[in-house]
């Protein structure tokens, strides 16, 4: 979990993806992401925890991101994806 104190270290862009359709979610966060430079971080918004997607990111970006659960509840998920 962030404190707020800790997400100020970063710049964060806000990627709401209950408004994509889910054929084309991942191929929109993978490209989201890669446009990040280091010291900045996507704020991730989803209906359920994506955990497989979780694993490809660690696989495709490995040290260099951080995952960071906001919000954890059934139904709102808010995760800080920081490139590091």
């Amino acid at each position: 979990m962030t404190t707020s104190s800790e997400s100020d270290l970063y710049t964060t862009h806000v990627f709401d993806a209950r408004g994509i359709a889910r054929r084309f979610r991942h191929s929109a966060i993978f490209g989201a992401l890669g446009a990040l430079q280091a010291g900045e971080a996507m704020r991730f918004v989803n209906d359920h925890d994506p955990l497989p997607l979780l694993d490809q990111l660690r696989e495709r970006f490995g040290k260099h991101i951080d995952i960071r659960y906001l919000q954890r509840e059934p139904g709102n998920y808010v995760i800080d994806f920081v490139i590091v």
